[in-house]
């Protein structure tokens, strides 16, 4: 029986805890800011959407040039300097007493962001042994996963019971918690080689072409679950389930989690597809349910079904993406892969929210579920198909 390489050290511990404690944040704050943008500054719905989704401009923008130069910097420094600016920004938010500050603000929190959750993900895949690269890279990804579900939860029990100042405080301290915890982390040194450190402006120095096919796909993936992200509370108050919304995100961390186990080992024993497509198909049942919940119970189960299925692509797609790209280029490819899920997060917001006058909400979600199916076909031809060839040819190799 072969020994596995340890996965959970100390490091990699650390470095999760500290990309739990940034998410915690952004979904903290992306649940809570549009009411609080509206109250606050009486503000138009369009104008309270664009100061929730500006955040993900400053991360677009910026994620290229971190994948650059994360490795010139240093990665631990890097993630040091960006979530001290995290944490200002945080504390900025007390003092926002107009709409343009707020925008402003949004935009340098998201910076911040685009920096700390790149610096993470690539230091985690350094962390993370080879042989268990689909393992650790989902167990990693779990952290983000469980700040999806307390982060709104945790945001929307502040905003009922307290006031949008003790939101701000929150934020702030599971930052400096963040931070605290990064400055114990060690990080494996990097050989850097001729190609690291070549000069000059071409794509391919802000882009990693191998991560492009399944990047791509989580940028529609990513542009689908928006519809539950941004509308799902609007559409629990239409159908009169608030109180069962409350724990949609819960539920989707929860049963994530559970399966998070067996989804990693079955990626790293039989190939993305076996995980992949079934996770597609599993994002879209769950929508299908959603666009027909008439009850708490339905609601919940839509909840977990969803995060199995969009929880469990994320994270195989960027195993996927880390296991492809050459050792000096994983910043690289981190940063592209979360720049494509920030483009499909960001922008369905804002062009979803036109489709919801015409179709309604159980509209908008009867199409997202069909898009999700779509997705399958996409997945075939972006990366689906040389996959199956590479695992078969693999499994070939080890039966003779």
């Amino acid at each position: 029986m072969s020994h596995k390489p340890k996965l959970w050290t100390k490091d990699f511990i650390i470095v999760s805890s500290t990309n739990f404690f940034i998410f915690l944040t952004f979904y903290l704050l992306m649940v809570t800011l549009t009411a609080y943008t509206l109250k606050e500054f009486q503000a138009s719905p369009s104008q309270a959407g664009l100061a929730s989704s500006i955040f993900v401009l400053g991360a677009v923008l910026v994620r290229p040039i971190a994948g650059k130069t994360i490795n010139r910097i240093g990665r631990k420094k890097m993630l040091i300097l960006s979530l001290v600016l995290f944490i200002i920004a945080c504390i900025l938010y007390f003092f926002t007493n107009s709409l343009a500050l707020l925008f402003l603000n949004r935009v340098i929190h998201g910076i911040a962001f685009g920096i700390a959750t790149t610096a993470t993900a690539t230091i985690a895949a350094e962390i993370i042994p080879a042989e268990r690269r689909g393992e650790g890279t989902g167990y990693f990804s779990m952290s983000m996963n469980i700040a999806m579900g307390i982060g709104p939860f945790i945001g929307l029990m502040i905003t009922q019971y307290l006031s949008y100042t003790f939101v701000f405080f929150a934020v702030t301290a599971f930052s400096v918690a963040g931070l605290l915890a990064t400055l114990f982390i060690r990080i494996p040194s990097l050989n850097f080689t001729e190609e690291t450190t070549e000069k000059g402006l071409k794509l391919g120095d802000f882009f990693e072409k191998s991560a492009l096919p399944v990047s791509l796909l989580m940028a529609i993936i990513g542009f689908v679950y928006s519809s539950v992200l941004s509308f799902l509370t609007s559409y629990a108050q239409e159908i009169h389930l608030v109180s069962a919304a409350s724990f949609f995100f819960v539920m989707f961390s929860v049963f994530l989690l559970l399966s998070r186990p067996f989804t990693g080992r079955w990626f790293d024993q039989y190939g993305e597809n076996a995980v992949i497509y079934p996770a597609i198909v599993l994002f879209a049942i769950g929508l299908v349910l959603l666009s027909q919940a008439y009850t708490g119970a339905v609601l919940l189960i839509a909840g977990a079904i969803i995060g199995i299925g969009y929880g469990t692509y994320q994270s195989s797609a960027q195993a996927i993406v880390v296991k492809k790209a050459p050792s000096h280029r994983m910043g690289l490819a981190t940063s592209t892969f979360f720049l494509f899920t920030d483009l499909g997060v960001g922008v369905g917001p804002f062009l979803l929210g036109l489709l919801v006058p015409s179709i309604g909400f159980r509209g908008l979600y009867v199409i997202m579920a069909i898009s999700a199916f779509a997705c399958l076909a996409v997945y075939y031809f972006l990366h689906g198909k040389k996959a199956s060839n590479q695992t078969g040819k693999r499994l070939h190799a080890e039966n003779f």
